[in-house]
């Protein structure tokens, strides 16, 4: 770790104690946690490769980070487009971390993708001759993005995933579940999940086959364009089943995040952008040439930095997004987005929306290969909780939805070729509840997560540097000590838990990594260094029934795809 840091960090092994012997078991070819683009892609390519298919759906099956997706899905389909451009894009915006060789092959299976959804149904949004109607986003040099209904694209594709997996005889959905934790044999390989069901009890679903999909983490900051159930599960879950991670320190924050005092952040979509929006200051002034020559459309995490410094130059709480001059009705174009600032007496055509940066992607995760594989056997992680390398450290507009996609159905595709009849050995996590004890004091969650949220944003937010981080560090191990011995059983406090786990895993590599690249930008080391042009990963060790993480391991970048060859 860095100076400063303790020399080692311990977790406990399993969120919860139990007795498998004495747990309801439900077996399956596969399960597959979280039921967003990935999670669905993944579990559809299963189960059509002759699985049989558990999916655990943490809420309702339609809320997922997809669902709120806006912009579109990134791929190459138009005429004066290519997979060379589309690959360079990528790579420009990574800063220098992309491996190569997954960028390529990503954008390559990205038409294929979006034709899958055509024939699952899927209603992309076109023009008057019938072709795809094709937008630009920040740090693509084509119209590449796919949308559907405007800006509402994600939930399209969930909707048509949904469908198609209601439909499939060989997928069981279980709905209101909450995924503990990933169990291991004897020779650390995942054998199941433990999860709790909406009645409260305790289950196993087993499998030698498990693939988490489980989204992202905007919940651990006060500013998040996530919704709820976005508390980093499946990180910290692959974590403590022994998986590596990597690039914890990069978390993208999207620009432009409607910001009305008190009421619950609503994205703001970059297409909006890309139609002509622009971005003003309260005195309205155009600031975004100031800071770089595709002005609105540069990369986001250059945008994001450049609303942040406007509203501590002004004084303000936000700045404002100008729709006035797009040249068509933006309430046509964008009736979600016109429909909800409606509400607060925006009209969109007319009066400028106020906006901020606010946490939105989590570039780091669970290490995993081109495949989806993890590094503990039967594990495997697609979609946003995984760490491809695809993104680098800064990852490209609507490139998400195309990884998710893409690697779920390629996972999917190989979990249902590895399943094994093997009969399952599955662990016994025994031990007493650590919060079981009474200490006569009583913690309060919901305080502590606002603390944790507020702490995360003022100091792993936009801007760091290592004093912050070094307090941030803190504080965090002193909350996780305070929760360890005073969290109640419930889903709650292990949201917090897993929360605090990635926030202060996240906060040792931000600390670690003394330069500023892409969304990590650090005051006392403002530029980037050679030397740093590295992943971060940390491999934990099982030791007495705790997960030991103990330093920070740098790995090389990628050779490009060129020189491999």
């Amino acid at each position: 770790m860095a100076p400063g840091s303790p020399p080692e960090l311990r977790f406990e092994r399993y969120l919860l104690p139990f007795r498998s012997r004495r747990l309801p078991l439900y077996r399956f070819d596969a399960v597959v946690v979280g039921c967003g683009a990935a999670g669905s892609a993944a579990a559809l390519a299963a189960a059509d490769g002759g699985a049989e298919v558990a999916l655990i759906a943490k809420g309702d099956v339609e809320e997922t980070n997809t669902f709120y997706a806006q912009g579109g899905v990134a791929a190459v389909l138009g005429s004066d487009d290519s997979f060379d451009a589309h690959v360079a894009d990528t790579l420009a915006v990574g800063c220098g971390l992309c491996d190569e060789s997954t960028v390529e092959s990503v954008v390559r299976a990205g038409p294929g993708a979006i034709e899958d959804l055509l024939r699952r149904g899927a209603q992309f949004d076109r023009q008057r001759d019938g072709s795809l109607d094709l937008s630009r986003e920040g740090g693509h040099s084509r119209a590449r993005i796919a949308h559907a209904h405007g800006a509402s694209t994600g939930l399209e594709i969930q909707r048509t995933l949904i469908r198609s997996m209601r439909a499939h005889a060989g997928i069981a959905v279980f709905e209101r579940t909450f995924a503990l934790d990933v169990l291991t044999d004897r020779d650390g390989r995942a054998v199941g999940v433990l999860c709790r069901t909406e009645r409260g009890e305790l289950v196993v679903f087993a499998s030698d086959q498990v693939v988490l999909a489980t989204g992202g983490a905007g919940q651990i900051y006060r500013e998040t364009t996530n919704p709820d159930i976005a508390t980093g599960d499946g990180v910290a879950m692959a974590f403590r089943a022994g998986a590596r991670l990597r690039d914890l320190e990069f978390f993208q924050f999207h620009p432009t995040c409607l910001y009305i005092a008190g009421a619950a952040r609503v994205l703001v979509s970059e297409i909006v952008r890309g139609a002509g929006g622009i971005l003003r200051d309260r005195r309205g002034v155009r600031f975004m040439p100031e800071y770089h020559p595709d002005a609105e459309l540069a990369p986001r995490d250059v945008v994001s930095r450049a609303c942040f410094d406007r509203m501590v130059r002004t004084g303000d709480t936000n700045v404002y997004l100008d729709l006035s001059q797009l040249g068509r009705d933006p309430h046509v174009l964008f009736p979600g987005i016109s429909r909800i600032c409606r509400v607060f007496a925006i009209d969109i055509a007319r009066d400028p929306i106020p906006v901020r940066p606010g946490a939105h992607y989590m570039i780091g995760g669970v290490r995993v290969d081109a495949d989806g594989r993890t590094d503990v056997p039967g594990l495997w992680a697609v979609g946003e909780c995984a760490s491809t390398a695809l993104h680098g450290a800064n990852r490209m507009g609507s490139n998400s939805l195309l990884e998710g996609l893409v690697l779920g159905r390629r996972a999917g595709a190989l979990v249902a070729d590895e399943r094994r009849e093997a009969a399952t050995r599955l662990p016994e996590g025994g031990g007493e509840p650590a919060g079981s004890a009474d200490h006569g004091v009583r913690l309060s969650l919901e305080d502590m997560t606002y603390s944790l949220k507020s702490l995360m944003w003022r100091q792993m937010g936009i801007e760091r540097n290592g004093a912050a981080l070094e307090e941030a560090a803190q504080r965090l191990d002193f909350w996780r000590h305070a929760i360890d011995s005073l969290a109640p059983a419930e889903p709650r406090a292990w949201e917090l838990e897993n929360m605090l786990t990635l926030s202060r895993l996240a906060t040792a590599a931000a600390l670690e990594r003394e330069e500023s690249r892409g969304t990590h930008h650090r005051s006392d080391f403002p530029e980037p260094r050679d030397e740093w042009r590295v992943h971060l990963s940390l491999r934990p060790e099982h030791s007495g029934g705790r997960v030991v993480a103990t330093h920070l391991q740098r790995e090389p970048v990628a050779a490009p795809a060129a020189t491999r060859r």
